[in-house]
């Protein structure tokens, strides 16, 4: 039974309008449910290397895991999200994280994690690919894109201050529970939220052949903006320790960053397509870059919140991400109307975000940060070349 049928015939509850504030919120926190870890990846790998006595490579490599699979999920959902009574597949993929989730809390050892971490991502990103596909069928995608980071970095804000200093006490099972709780708030959202058939778009934009090279620019911008971003961001704890910086200095200022961040969602939601998509979207990639170089200097003015070098870095860096990867994840959805170039956004996305801290644990060694911090700098800087000519075309509407 279609998901439209089913909606007319059996579905009782009310729900929130198609287009509407609730609806956006809604589906945020069904996009963001399958990949929460994301949002509190410093805490897991830093609570990984605490709790379990696990390598800095060892750690990073159980976080990848866990992203590999999930772009892996989100890339298997582009096939089927046309046809698939997208509801129903979100009951059972929120259903199955969980029950990965406990498993996870029994494990000790990184090659378990691993393989664990990977099939989580695998269900996780299937549930991202689902909803980047619903969420593309709202009108003015990249708001809703905008509601989705508010969501994550205001609740990974609240991960990263107090995750840490949970799992001397609770041991790595609080970071499981804390994934658990987020998929069952999620699972009891579910049934509010309309039903967005595929053959329905609540957009004005008109159906049409997909641009192949300024789509694949973008998926490609996508890919290496969050693999910069994630390879840092897996291991800011560390930087931040290894600058001589206490832990709950660094907790609490990757926890205020997170907070911060919010602004620069808002912004997008405020703002939308006002002013186009490069000339904002360029300007905020450029200021990463900056902002990501700024961290080679953590060391100055340690602990003080008045003027040191790493939580300003940080804070930029995680208003510019939450602004960019919105505008980022709304244009690969703009590309076509049926919600299968959002799901290629995810894959591309979930990419990205595993490969930069595979790339990350693979150069870091015990401490040499400095080669993570201008790899990611580098990256950013080739993100900003690839996204121009996509951008470009998006706004002269061509």
């Amino acid at each position: 039974m279609s998901d439209q049928v089913e909606g007319v015939t059996s579905r009782r509850l009310p729900t929130a309008a198609p287009n509407g504030e609730l609806a956006r919120v809604l589906l945020a926190f069904l996009a963001t449910a399958g990949i929460f870890y994301v949002n509190i990846m410093p805490a897991i790998v830093d609570g990984l290397i605490e709790g379990l006595n696990f390598s800095n490579r060892d750690a990073g490599l159980v976080g990848s895991a866990n992203t590999y699979g999930a772009a892996f999920g989100a890339f298997t959902v582009v096939f089927y999200v046309k046809r698939m009574n997208w509801r129903r597949s979100a009951y059972a993929l929120l259903i199955g994280l969980i029950a990965v989730d406990l498993a996870s809390i029994l494990l000790k050892t990184p090659g378990a994690l691993i393989a664990t971490r990977a099939f989580h991502g695998f269900i996780g990103g299937a549930l991202v690919g689902i909803g980047f596909a619903v969420m593309s069928r709202t009108s003015e995608v990249s708001r809703t894109f905008g509601y989705l980071l508010t969501i994550q970095f205001g609740l990974g804000g609240l991960g990263i201050i107090y995750l840490p200093s949970l799992v001397p006490i609770f041991g790595t099972k609080a970071l499981f529970l804390s994934l658990i709780a987020f998929s069952t708030v999620t699972l009891l959202m579910l049934p509010f939220l309309p039903e967005y058939p595929a053959g329905e778009n609540h957009h004005t934009r008109k159906a049409g052949a997909i641009k192949v090279v300024p789509a694949a620019a973008a998926l490609l911008a996508t890919f290496l903006f969050q693999a910069a971003n994630m390879g840092i961001y897996a291991y800011s704890i560390g930087i931040g320790k290894f600058a001589g910086l206490s832990p709950g200095f660094v907790s609490s200022s990757l926890g205020v960053s997170a907070w911060v961040a919010i602004s620069g969602s808002v912004f997008v939601i405020v703002l939308s397509t006002r002013f186009g998509r490069l000339r904002p979207v360029g300007l905020a990639i450029l200021i990463t870059a900056a902002a990501t170089w700024m961290l080679h200097f953590s060391h100055v003015n340690p602990d003080s919140w008045v003027s040191s070098v790493y939580w300003l870095a940080n804070a930029v860096i995680a208003i510019t991400w939450a602004f960019t990867i919105s505008y980022l994840l709304g244009m690969n959805a703009e590309f076509d109307t049926t919600g299968q170039m959002a799901a290629l956004g995810g894959f591309a996305s979930k990419m990205g975000m595993a490969s930069g801290p595979a790339v990350a644990a693979l150069i870091v060694g015990e401490s040499n940060y400095g080669l993570v911090i201008n790899v990611a700098t580098i990256a950013l800087i080739l993100c900003l070349v690839v996204v121009i000519m996509p951008a470009r075309i998006l706004d002269s509407g061509e």
